[in-house]
């Protein structure tokens, strides 16, 4: 048996990974080819959630921007493929080509 400390040591700190979200995503979106519309956009977005947060101190509209943003970084690639699959943004789409290809 080894001889164990009744107390651990304190941790140094560290910020939550929602802390650091916003500065990643940010970094995301300035490494993306889309940058020059997306960062803008995505920096007035976080400026008035920002505001709002400091005058409801909640932080709910920062963590739906967060999140907001992350889902379009995400679903970027399939927009992509989407469009370079000859269908552009604003074509009209056949519903009933959708259903053929599910069903």
């Amino acid at each position: 048996m080894s001889v164990q400390s009744d107390h651990a040591p304190i941790p140094r700190y560290a910020p939550a990974p929602a802390a650091r979200a916003p500065a990643e995503l940010l970094a995301q979106l300035r490494a993306d080819r889309r940058a020059q519309r997306w960062v803008p956009a995505f920096e007035q977005e976080w400026a008035k959630a920002l505001e709002e947060s400091r005058r409801t101190y909640s932080l709910a509209a920062l963590y739906e921007v967060v999140q907001v943003w992350q889902a379009r970084v995400a679903s970027a690639p399939a927009v992509d493929a989407f469009t370079a699959s000859g269908h552009g943004e604003s074509d009209f789409i056949d519903l009933d080509e959708i259903r053929g290809r599910r069903w």
